[in-house]
């Protein structure tokens, strides 16, 4: 091996060390917690700035300020983070969408308090804590894999550990500490965070944003470990940071050599693509805060407001007006979030790519620089970007039909880094770049009300994209995505759509920035910028335009007006607290206004007295009403015993399964099933839990596709198609858990089966409302905070909005009362003598025999029962010792 081989082997294997560091430390904290830390660079960064001034500033000995800097401020902020911020949302749920935001905010607090304590110029002067020998690093950082690996394995804190992560719940139920293990995992996450910054620091440029960006690219390697295995977060980090080195002995001539020493120089980004977007997902929960209640309007006076505000820099004069001039460009960006995330439910880290983009294809087209083009005047060149760069929201739309929660988080962050160093980091895209503004309207003035015309018309089409059938059905995708897929929602179409319409705004407001401030500058768009962006759309009410405007002004006005790093910080703090207001400050002041007004108690007279005796008296006798909540259900008397029924006629079949074969692993979860359901009758499954029942009900319904086996509607082969198309094919679910759209009212909610279903009638919403009792005063109501009995006739009337040849009904009597069980039972009687076939999945088998026409008994995957109730219920269920246990004769 040559001396030189050997040089460049050497400072790959110091920055892999540092690499397998930072992912062991990932590691740990996610296994510890379910955390997945995005705070970890911020951590790293503080961590250096603090040795760099005890050791430069106070002249402190090296060994002394690194053992307080790694031994105690390190740990300190883990143990701090898990008690203050982390452990009060565990408490609340463990919702990995506050969480994640928690942990944003956490990385954003860090990174302005730095700016705000130590400036945000960059330092060359970190003190090296080892010698530039990478062989002892290297040591360090295999013994300290190797003990984490074993306390892992081997001691009872590794059980615990394993245990706290499984079921936090069942563990605390078990004796297990949870707080313990998870104050220890976060003490060694953010230890190894303090060590990666301090050996990284020496050999680059100390500064609160550049540091903590390199740390989170090096979250590939954790993510390549898939979270779990440190002997492949070690190997990869050591292979990434060795074959980083080795590239740039290459020296190609032209392009390839400009991008292969891009690659050269960034390898563990494109190592962070590629575990983003190609490796499975790393956690699949969702990812964004709900809003415990429906979004309430903002008042007409808020917008009165808001225009009077945007329309008084029309009156300021020299740099105030300059600077307010970077608000309404700033503001469209910020919608973008509010269509994507807000509005859609996807997370979105990378939106800084696309304004940067937006700002860069306009300076190119407007200079005549763009590959292709001539040059285009401002205006036209701005419009021309816009074009350009929503198609590109592919990029990060692609991925997030198949991802969720941090997979997704983590896609789009990927790709927003990728774009920052590959395209705005270049010389040869950037180098000699200017950009003006339209002619007409070069002074700061006229361009202000360029502009504010842009600006309404970017508030226009967010308007339009949150209104409407389109709005509802985002809605309806954000709150529920699979409650919308069984809809009729064309979920993967619709994610696209909400990307591709985000990069679009978020082009156009990055051109705006740009124009405004007269240059291209590629600081702007960085990563950790886009995160800042995120954090304050979230906390101030990540569906409200106004509140994207709100925060558009305060980062402007603060960064402005204050030393650089206050927005940051106090972003930081507010995306800290997102778990006491998910819906954003505006929510946790109305829904502090109604639990401070003093509540009144409507009072009967004594003629109303007399009024209800006699109502109760005649409800007795004839069992005229029943009310549930605010809402009257007629009934009749119920009785105590199934009516017997004729048996009806055979009618041909409308959904067919034939051989149906699903596993999960090496559990069999099907194994050859055979089921016909008719038009007119009620088909019903019964069986123990663990029989099949719910995968033989989510392979008719499409969310599971069968190994082996056909599912046909009439003689249409439909085993492959998703479950919205067969929605609109008129086959309708519901679901066991509620699938219920919180965000939207209760006739919201119906609107959107009846828009997206199999036939949109114009009176099939008002029809199925009065058809379970949803047509009085609580059609107007959030769906949210309604009782469970009344939810579960939200979703059947949804289903039943889209005039469905087939219902598909998983456990329809959960959560409802005797009454609302008798008024259900007659319901669906009434749609099977419509000609509407049921399949009814249920445990309450005096429902099933009441209301069944066949009944299937189901265990270990087979059916092994059929025929009319009376019969399989009987006598059918002993045929099989675990339907036995079941069902008793």
């Amino acid at each position: 091996m040559s001396t030189f081989t050997y040089d460049l082997t050497l400072a790959g294997l110091s920055v892999g060390s540092a690499a397998a560091l930072s992912g062991i430390g990932l590691i740990v904290t996610y296994r510890a917690t379910g955390v997945l830390n995005f705070a970890h660079g911020a951590v790293a960064m503080v961590c250096a700035y603090v040795l760099r001034q005890c050791v430069v500033g106070w002249g402190w000995p090296l060994w002394l300020g690194a053992a307080v800097t790694l031994l105690f401020l390190a740990p300190g902020i883990g143990v701090a983070l898990e008690r203050f911020v982390f452990r009060p949302l565990a408490v609340l749920g463990g919702d990995p969408a506050q969480t994640l935001v928690a942990s944003i905010g956490v990385f954003v607090l860090l990174v302005g308090g730095a700016a705000l304590v130590w400036g945000q110029g960059a330092r060359d002067d970190a003190p090296e804590l080892v010698s530039a020998d990478p062989w002892g690093q290297v040591a360090v950082v295999l013994v300290l894999a190797a003990g984490v690996g074993a306390v892992i394995r081997w001691t009872r804190f590794g059980r615990e550990l394993r245990a706290v992560v499984d079921d936090r719940q069942l563990a605390v139920l078990g004796g297990v500490d949870a707080d313990r293990v998870a104050a220890a995992g976060w003490a060694f996450g953010s230890f190894t965070a303090g060590l990666t910054g301090v050996l990284l620091a020496p050999s680059v440029r100390l500064d609160p944003y550049g540091l903590p960006l390199l740390v989170m690219e090096v979250m590939a390697v954790a993510v390549a470990a898939r979270m779990r295995s440190l002997p492949v977060a070690v190997v990869v980090a050591l292979g990434i940071g060795v074959g980083q080195s080795q590239l740039t002995r290459l020296h190609l001539p032209g392009g390839e050599g400009q991008l292969m020493r891009a690659v050269g120089a960034n390898l563990f980004v494109v190592a962070l693509l590629v575990a983003a977007l190609v490796l499975p997902g790393v956690g699949t929960k969702d990812a964004l805060p709900r809003t415990a209640t429906a979004r309430v309007a903002t008042p007409p006076g808020a917008w009165i407001v808001a225009g009077v505000l945007f329309l008084l820099p029309l009156g300021f004069a020299g740099s105030d007006l300059h600077t307010s001039v970077q608000v309404p460009a700033l503001g469209v960006v910020l919608l973008s979030l509010v269509v994507v995330t807000g509005r859609g439910g996807q997370l979105s880290l990378g939106q800084a790519a696309y304004a940067g983009l937006g700002a860069l294809f306009t300076a190119l087209l407007a200079a005549g620089r763009f590959p292709g083009l001539p040059r285009v005047p401002e205006l036209a060149a701005l419009a021309l970007a816009v074009l350009l760069v929503a198609p590109l929201g592919l990029l990060t739309g692609w991925p997030a039909i198949g991802r969720h929660g941090l997979a997704l988080a983590l896609a789009t962050f990927a790709v927003g880094v990728g774009v920052s160093r590959f395209v705005f980091a270049q010389p040869y895209a950037t180098s000699g770049l200017s950009l003006g503004r339209p002619s007409g309207f070069d002074g700061d003035r006229a361009y202000y009300v360029l502009e504010l015309a842009l600006l309404a018309g970017a508030l226009l089409a967010v308007h339009a994209l949150r209104r409407g059938r389109t709005g509802r059905a985002l809605a309806a995708l954000r709150d529920h995505e699979q409650g919308a897929s069984a809809a009729g929602v064309q979920v993967p179409s619709l994610k696209l759509l909400a990307f591709v319409a985000g990069a679009a705004l978020a082009a156009l407001g990055g051109g705006m920035l740009g124009m405004g401030l007269r240059a291209f500058d590629p600081s702007g768009y960085d990563p950790v910028r886009g995160l800042l962006w995120f954090a304050a759309v979230v906390v101030l009410g990540a569906d409200s335009t106004l509140g994207a405007l709100a925060a558009a002004a305060l980062l402007v006005g603060l960064d402005a007006g204050a030393r650089g790093g206050v927005a940051a910080a106090l972003v930081g703090v507010s995306a800290v607290c997102v778990g006491r207001f998910p819906g954003g400050p505006y929510e946790a002041v109305r829904a502090a206004a109604e639990r401070l007004r003093p509540q009144r108690v409507a009072r009967l007279t004594e003629l109303g007295m007399g009024v209800r005796r006699k109502l109760r008296t005649a409800e007795v006798h004839t069992g005229s009403t029943a009310t549930v909540g605010e809402v009257v259900v007629h009934r009749q008397p119920i009785t105590p015993h199934p009516r017997p029924r004729a048996p009806r006629p055979l009618t041909p079949p409308v959904l067919t399964a034939h051989a149906l074969h699903a596993r999960y692993g090496g559990f069999t979860a099907l194994d050859g099933v055979d089921l016909v359901v008719r038009a007119g009758q009620v088909t019903a499954v019964v069986g123990p839990n663990g029989a099949g029942k719910s995968t033989l009900f989510h392979c008719l319904a499409g969310t599971v596709r069968p190994a082996r086996g056909q599912v046909r509607l009439g003689g249409r082969d439909i085993t492959r198609l998703t479950a919205h198309a067969r929605t609109r094919l008129g086959i309708a679910r519901t679901f066991q858990q509620l699938a219920v759209f919180t965000s939207l009212t209760v006739a919201e909610n119906v609107r959107v089966g009846a828009e997206q279903g199999r036939v949109a009638e114009p009176g099939s919403v008002e029809r199925a409302l009065r058809l379970f009792g949803l047509d009085g005063e609580v059609r107007s109501r959030p769906a949210a905070g309604l009782p469970t009995g009344t939810l579960r006739r939200v979703e059947l009337a949804r289903a039943f909005a889209g005039d469905p040849r087939i219902l598909l009904l998983d456990e329809p009597a959960a959560g409802l009362d005797t009454a609302e069980v008798a008024a259900l039972t007659r319901v669906l009687r009434a749609l099977a003598a419509e000609g509407t076939a049921l399949l009814v999945v249920e445990h309450d088998l005096d429902l099933v025999a009441d209301l069944a026409d066949v009944v299937h008994v189901m265990t270990a995957g087979r059916i092994v029962s059929s025929g009319p109730p009376d019969h399989v219920l009987k006598h059918g269920a002993l045929n099989a010792p675990e339907a036995a246990r079941e069902f008793p004769a």
